[in-house]
């Protein structure tokens, strides 16, 4: 049977949305079938930190160029990155929602097509293609694709029918409650990084704060409107059946700070953030691939949002995929190509899960984890630590693996791409980096483009170098393995 189209993409969050946009860079037309009839415009991530905000950037995405963070907190523990010496944590702040409108346009823009208000409740795949029941307004049909990607989030359906584990902990013991509200009387102080409540005390804003009975975070997000969350251990919740209230996140924030701050619902136009969530899950996916079914983002992978690590992985594991499918779809993809997602994306799972495991750990309560903060902070001083840990929340501290000799670039992103080469990388093709003006290279896949520096690099669509060095017979070897043999004469 052949199929409808090239490829589908189940989801259409900001991974879907990403993986679409990148596919139709690579000259495809990918269908994206969300079960919502409408984008969500909820509150949710107000930046994106880490590498992939480079990525961003160099396709005109975002909201300008990414700028090293002068602060962070891991664990509730305060990071003094100012004056870091080549600062790995890198960011631009954009709300998800607007993000998710400019990956939608520029999916759009590119070929992407994306169908609303249809539910994936079924898929069989065979050795050439994958088939889809959906149901939708008009009720239930079949779509037929070359391959599928699971985009649909942490309880994925393309994931539960493709017979994929999910393996990983789940911690009853912890409450989240977040809303935005309005606290009357309250001024902000945003030199001291405070919130001042006459008659009620000064509380600490932008990041995690731990007491000894929990934890909470205070951001502004418009005039006279606060995100406020809290983190509780052990404390009891009502169900997920019964809804959400200021009152009830009133009632946790005093039993966390000790004080009790007049929430109020907030000012203005909503919708506005309003949610309990009772216990915490970190998983990833024990493969990410089944045949022509692969995963993607939140359904590869879940963990604590500690360090804002989500759309740095998510959006990542598109851009990796998204020009290895197209390589596949093209007929050229080279030996093993679609494997190397698994291998690259799974590992730089994993570590975000266990640093995310990490931080919850530290910001519990009990006076064994105030002790191993204690000796945590103490480590933290010595800046060697510090950038390694602001390399760990990059991404940066774990390259992919690489079959070309040794050099310390290899496998990495590279975050330095001279501004000038942005508009080249900006069509999602492999760049080869010539120092010497004189590399005859000649790929119909590949752009050469004269740089001022050594050495020279070859990088892949995805901004990750996969050769570095001299014109020799590694750079054919690099070429061939991994955008496969020239069609040029």
């Amino acid at each position: 049977m052949s199929a409808d189209t090239d490829i589908v993409i189940v989801g259409g969050g900001p991974n879907g949305l990403m993986l679409a946009c990148e596919l139709g860079l690579a000259g495809l037309r990918p269908l994206v079938v969300e079960r919502l009839p409408h984008r969500s415009d909820l509150p949710k991530a107000n930046a994106v930190i880490g590498q992939v905000a480079h990525l961003l950037h160099r396709r005109s995405l975002g909201s300008g160029p990414p700028a090293p963070a002068p602060a962070f907190v891991f664990g509730a523990l305060p990071l003094d990155l100012a004056g870091l010496e080549d600062n790995p944590l890198t960011g631009i702040r954009i709300k998800q929602p607007e993000l998710e409108e400019q990956l939608e346009r520029r999916a759009v823009e590119v070929g992407a097509r994306i169908r609303r208000g249809h539910e994936l409740t079924g898929l069989a795949q065979d050795a050439d293609g994958v088939t889809l029941r959906l149901t939708g307004p008009d009720g239930p049909c079949e779509l037929r694709a070359g391959y599928l990607v699971g985009c649909d989030g942490g309880h994925s359906t393309v994931r539960k029918l493709a017979g994929i584990d999910f393996p990983g902990v789940s911690q009853s013991d912890i409450v989240s409650r977040a809303a935005q509200v309005g606290v009357p009387g309250a001024t902000l102080r945003p030199e001291r990084a405070e919130l001042e409540v006459p008659g009620v005390g000064m509380f600490g804003l932008y990041a995690w704060h731990r007491t000894d009975r929990g934890a909470y975070a205070m951001l502004p997000a418009g005039p006279g409107v606060l995100t406020v969350s809290v983190m509780e251990w052990n404390s009891g919740a009502p169900g997920d059946d019964v809804p959400m209230t200021i009152a009830e996140l009133r009632t946790s924030l005093a039993r966390v700070t000790g004080a009790d701050l007049p929430l109020a619902a907030p000012a203005g136009d909503g919708p506005h953030l309003l949610r309990r969530l009772n216990g915490r899950n970190t998983r990833v996916a024990g493969r990410y691939r089944e045949g022509r079914v692969f995963l993607a983002g939140d359904a590869a992978h879940v963990h604590s949002a500690m360090g804002a690590p989500g759309l740095n992985l998510g959006l990542q594991d598109a851009a990796n995929l998204a020009w290895k499918l197209a390589a596949a779809v093209r007929g050229w993809a080279p030996p093993g190509l679609l494997d190397t997602y698994q291998a690259e994306r799974r590992p730089a799972a994993l570590r975000v899960a266990m640093h995310s495991k990490a931080q919850l750990a530290l910001t519990a309560p009990g006076p064994e984890v105030t002790a191993l903060r204690e000796l945590f902070g103490e480590m933290l001083s010595d800046r060697a630590n510090l950038r390694r840990i602001a390399g760990l929340l990059a991404g940066a501290d774990l390259p992919y693996p690489m079959p070309a000799p040794p050099h310390p670039l290899l496998g990495r992103f590279l975050t330095d791409l001279p501004a000038r080469l942005h508009q080249p990388a900006s069509d999602a093709r492999p760049l080869l980096l010539d120092p010497t003006g004189g590399l005859r290279v000649r790929h119909s896949r590949v752009d050469v483009v004269p740089v001022q520096a050594p050495p020279a690099l070859l990088l892949r669509p995805d901004g990750y170098v996969v050769w570095a060095g001299t014109p020799d017979d590694t750079l054919d070897d690099a070429l061939r393995t991994w955008f496969g043999e020239s069609r040029e004469p």
